[in-house]
Formats: structure tokens, C-alpha cells, sequence
């Protein structure tokens, strides 16, 4: 009989080991999939040292953001953040599931989990962006009902931006 993993998701400090590690995991594949796709090679070590230090996370702690952290099978697998931009407004961010981990229902639920913490947190609805490279996340977020709005800010790296209702 084969044994059915599942997968659980809980609030994580971004600070905490394990959130570091899947930031690191997450940025150095977004970041060399620019680098490759522009200027043909990866992120430079020391650049990727730099960017990884500068950006902490504090945004995602409460009261105003939570990181959410999805393990399979007892195995720190992804992560998906919010961050409230407003009384009304959360950002969805963060949204990662290892390659190795992919493909086996985690990033619907890291995403469900994200609009229940944004709901919690007072969001009536939640934007995001994407890159135009970043096609898998441009599905999911169309497949879970996300609809393409205008610019809800000037990311240099953003082209996609996204929308949803959150309802109760």
C-alpha cells in the first residue's frame, strides 16, 4: 500500500532557519533566471549575498504580514507571504515551492493559505506581480482566479500584475 504524504502549512518567523533557507532557494532561481535570460549567466555570487542580506522580511511578521511556510511529508517545501499595503489591500509574495517538491499541489494551498492569513489581517483583496519569464506563476495565479490589472506599483522587475477579491 504506498504511503499518501500531505502537506502542512504554518506561520515561520522570516528570520527562522528554515525561512532563511527558502529565501535563499527562491531568490537564486528567480534571480538566475534573469541573469540567464538578459545576460546569460547567473547571479553573481557576491550580488546574490548582498540582496539576500538586504531583504529580511520584516514586512511579513505581524501585525501587519505573516510568511507561511508549506512542508510535504515533514520537509521545508515552500513559502508564500503576505503583507498588508493598506487597511484593504494585502500583497501576496513570496510564493515558492522547490523544484525537487513541485507539481504535487503545494502552491494552491500556499496561495489559499496566504488569502486566509490576508483576510485575517483585514484584506478585502490582494495584488501581486510577476515577471514575464515566470509563466508557471502567471498559471497558477490565473487558474485561482487572479485577473491582470494595471500597475499597482513601480517594481523594475515586474510586468505582470495581479488582482482578487477576497471573500469571506
Amino acid at each position: 500500500m504506498a504511503r499518501m504524504t500531505t502537506w502542512t502549512i504554518s506561520p515561520q518567523a522570516p528570520g527562522s532557519p528554515v525561512a532563511a533557507a527558502l529565501w535563499r532557494a527562491y531568490y537564486t532561481e528567480v534571480s538566475d533566471r534573469w541573469y540567464l535570460r538578459y545576460e546569460g549567466r547567473r547571479t553573481d555570487p557576491q550580488e546574490l549575498e548582498r540582496e539576500i542580506a538586504a531583504t529580511t522580511g520584516a514586512e511579513l511578521t505581524p501585525p501587519t504580514g505573516r510568511l507561511l511556510v508549506g512542508w510535504y511529508g515533514g520537509t521545508a517545501a515552500g513559502t508564500a507571504g503576505v503583507r498588508l499595503l493598506d487597511t484593504g489591500t494585502a500583497e501576496l509574495t513570496r510564493v515558492f515551492v522547490r523544484a525537487d517538491l513541485r507539481g504535487r499541489g503545494g502552491a494552491p494551498l500556499l496561495v489559499a493559505a496566504a488569502e486566509e492569513a490576508a483576510r485575517a489581517l483585514g484584506a478585502r483583496r490582494l495584488v501581486l506581480d510577476t515577471r514575464d519569464d515566470l509563466v508557471e506563476a502567471r498559471a497558477l495565479y490565473a487558474r485561482l482566479g487572479y485577473t491582470e490589472t494595471a500597475p499597482h506599483n513601480r517594481d523594475p522587475y515586474a510586468e505582470h500584475w495581479f488582482r482578487k477579491e477576497l471573500v469571506s
